[in-house]
């Protein structure tokens, strides 16, 4: 049989030719899937270690009570939520300077850029600290029950050295991700969860320290994220980073600027969490509607930090194909990411339907919040294979854009 000319003549430097045969298609669902997954498989797992960090503090808090798993959940949620995706939001602005360096040959200037952004965020933190300190009176005011909005107050103070260490910790992962440097961060963010794990298991289980010992474990392995990534950065990044400068403390406004209307549009997507959190803690029965949400929530989190992965990879390899001028290379990529993308969200939805009585006993033994997250699991899953579609989509859509 005569070799299809996709396959013949396809090389690495040419555009595909149109498909036409059975293994023309096979042919492009193993090229694309391989140059995909490459990208995608090494994003995905550093997103979903980091994630983990907090789903564990979810499952340790759950095992301690329902309203230690409620009270951490409305804190992750509501508290937490606002200031991260703030923060996160800000240092996207870094993310563009330093793409655009790296394009440019302007290595040297990310090393400014990154210690300006830690600047910025570092005095975002502190502004933004009052809503950690009144924490308990604003959840009150927000229509939250008692019980959970105090001792959600009361680790919102505890866990205020965590919040500055994200000031340094996002610009220095944006920094990194610039460069394509995933696999550093994926392994930091393994050795970060197996730390995480170990103190709060010894600070629970041994010290019994309750919530203050998942509070200082979040101190601890925050910090430890953040200095893991700065040594790396000063001892191995030797070209990018010349050491730190005061010229960092120059332009400041104008940073801040830039990375406030970089973080808007992005904050706004995402505080739609916050305001779900809030009509749960204002339902009949708030611990068991606030921990059930709680744990969906996390379980979908992992799910879209494997989405996040492909999306990730759909977008550096469609802006690959089309810098090239390989129009039909972009498509078909895009075609194989969307029908893997929608098999693993239906392969999502399946396990969490045979699970549905089974997987909220990661988080708890609570009887009445298994069977609400298991009432919850129908739409959970359809949620699941939504997204694992919406995903891919809009980071092509971005691309459109540009």
């Amino acid at each position: 049989m005569e070799t299809p000319l996709v396959i013949q003549k396809f090389t690495s430097e040419s555009d595909y030719l149109p498909v036409k045969s059975l293994k023309d298609v096979k042919f492009v669902l193993w090229t694309e899937t391989v140059k995909i997954w490459r990208i995608a498989i090494p994003v995905a797992l550093s997103q979903l270690f980091q994630f983990l960090t907090n789903s564990s503090t979810s499952i340790y808090a759950g095992h301690l009570g329902d309203i230690q798993l409620s009270s951490i959940s409305l804190y992750q949620g509501v508290v937490s939520s606002i200031y991260y995706f703030f923060l996160f939001g800000m240092s996207s602005a870094l993310a563009t300077l330093c793409g655009q360096a790296f394009g440019a040959g302007q290595i040297q200037s990310t090393c400014i850029y990154v210690q300006r952004s830690c600047i910025v965020l570092t005095a975002t933190c502190i502004i933004l600290l009052p809503i950690y300190v009144y924490a308990t009176p604003i959840l009150k005011l927000l229509g939250q029950d008692e019980a959970l909005a105090d001792l959600a107050g009361t680790y919102s103070i505890q866990v205020i050295p965590n919040m500055f260490s994200f000031a340094i910790a996002l610009p220095t992962l944006r920094f990194l991700q610039a460069q394509s440097k995933v696999k550093v961060i994926m392994y930091i963010a393994i050795v970060v969860l197996l730390i995480q794990n170990g103190l709060l298991y010894i600070f629970i289980h041994v010290f019994g320290w309750g919530t203050t010992g998942i509070a200082m474990a979040t101190n601890i392995v925050g910090w430890v994220f953040a200095v893991a990534l700065v040594v790396y950065i000063i001892g191995w990044c030797k070209e990018e980073w010349t050491g730190f400068s005061w010229i960092a403390f120059r332009d400041l406004w104008a940073f801040a600027k830039l990375s406030f209307a970089a973080c808007v549009m992005f904050c706004l997507e995402q505080w739609y969490i916050t305001c779900i959190m809030l009509l749960a803690g204002r339902l009949d029965n708030p611990v068991i509607a606030v921990g059930s949400y709680s744990i969906c929530f996390n379980v979908q989190g992992w799910d879209i930090m494997v989405l996040l992965g492909i999306s990730t990879a759909i977008s550096v390899r469609v802006s690959n194909a089309l810098g090239m001028s390989h129009p039909r290379a972009a498509k078909y990529s895009f075609c194989v990411t969307l029908f893997q993308s929608l098999l693993l969200g239906i392969l999502f939805m399946t396990v969490i339907f045979l699970s549905k009585q089974e997987f909220a006993k990661i988080f708890t033994n609570s009887e009445d919040i298994i069977q609400a997250a298991a009432d919850l699991a129908y739409l959970l899953g359809v949620t699941m294979v939504l997204n694992s579609a919406s995903q891919v989509m809009s980071g092509d859509c971005l691309l459109c854009q540009l």
